[in-house]
Formats: structure tokens, sequence, C-alpha cells
């Protein structure tokens, strides 16, 4: 298994720099990572070192709390594209799920979705898992596959838990076959992203990305 080609190269911390945007899009392009994932800030550099490359540009979107306006999330995306990025990896508004308030969720993703494809880009909905229950993911899994997002991801990496095996699980048992999973937060071993990758992941956002691909070999 060439493991880095599941991996989106992932760096968030709210003191990310230029200079660490710029190693990390030549790690990418060295080890052949599927994409790098970066703040909204940085999307113009990482698309103009990654030219000519198969790496994808991803940034986030509501990160990483999700309870910002529609109206917010509509902008942000719709600066991302202006500024080239590939693929929105989008946190759902987490609070409007623990109200029950499903109408609002379906509301959203309807809000967000023709921006996004209108302009042939890739959409990841970020659930964070971690602080749902089995009943909360599935229902995601239901309103998400309907919509015909690209991914259901996992989790922001900043909340109390990340990925687990058994997420991914019910996720991809729950989900339309069409849409895929991305697999997020407290990443840091090969052996872990293997067995995600098992469960049913299709993608794997960490920063441990080098040392995975290494411990892989």
């Amino acid at each position: 298994m060439n493991i880095a080609h599941y991996i989106d190269h992932t760096l968030l911390k709210q003191t990310t720099t230029l200079a660490e945007i710029e190693i990390l899009c030549r790690e990418s392009i060295e080890y052949g990572f599927a994409a790098v994932c970066i703040p909204p800030l940085y999307i113009k550099k990482a698309k103009e070192i990654l030219v000519n490359t198969d790496v994808k540009v991803a940034t986030v979107i509501g990160f990483p709390l999700g309870y910002c306006a529609i109206e917010a999330k509509v902008a942000e995306i719709v600066l991302a594209i202006v500024d080239g990025v590939d693929e929105l990896d989008t946190v759902v508004n987490i609070s409007a799920i623990k109200n029950g308030d499903w109408a609002f969720i379906g509301n959203e993703i309807n809000s967000i979705m023709p921006i996004i494809k209108n302009k042939n880009k890739i959409i990841k909905v970020i659930i964070e898992s971690g602080v749902l229950t089995d009943d909360e993911i599935i229902k995601c899994c239901d309103i998400y596959g309907a919509a015909g997002v690209d991914y259901v991801k996992t989790s922001t990496g900043f909340a109390e838990k990340g990925a687990s095996i058994h997420d991914v699980k019910l996720i991809r048992t729950h989900l339309a076959d069409s849409v895929k999973i991305k697999a997020s937060g407290g990443i840091r071993s090969y052996s872990f992203a293997k067995e995600l990758i098992n469960a049913g992941a299709n993608r794997i956002g960490c920063s441990a990305s080098i040392e995975i691909v290494k411990e892989g070999v």
C-alpha cells in the first residue's frame, strides 16, 4: 500500500507561518501526498508552489467550531474558490446537530453545495464524530449522502476525540456508496492509518504524514 496517496498533509495550527507552508508543500511534492490542508490565508502561495503537480490544495471553512453563520461559511467558500482552492473541508454546525435542528443542517448544506459544485470543487463535510452519538452520526450520513457531498470527514483534530475505527465503520455502513470518508484527528502511526483505511477511509488527514510514510516502508 502506498499510503502517501491517501494522505492530506495538514498544518492548521493558529501560529502557522508562510515558511512552514512552503516546507509543507515541498514535502507533499517529494512524498506524493494527495493534498495539503492549510489555512485559507495561504491558498494562493500553495497553488504557486504546487503548480503542475498532482498535489491538491485543501482549506478549511468554519474551522474549527462550525457554529458561524451560514452566510459566513458561504463567504469563506467564495473567497477560497477565488484564491484557487481545490478542496474545501467544511465544519458543519455541530451545535445545530446537538439541538436536533436537522432543518438547519439541511439548509446549511443546501446553501453551500451549489457554490462548490458549480465550480467543480470537492467538499469534505467535517461532522466531528468524536462528540456525536451513533444516532447523530447516522443522521448526518443520511443528510450529507443525500446532498451529494464528496466526503464525510470525521474530525477537525481540535476536539477532545479524533478519528476512531468504530466511527469510520459506522459512517461507511450508513453512508451512500458514492460518498468517500476522510479520517482525521490523532492519527500518528502507520498501523492506525492503515486500520482506518481498512475500515473504509479513503483519505487520511494528519500532520505526522512523513513519520507515517517512513514507518510503512
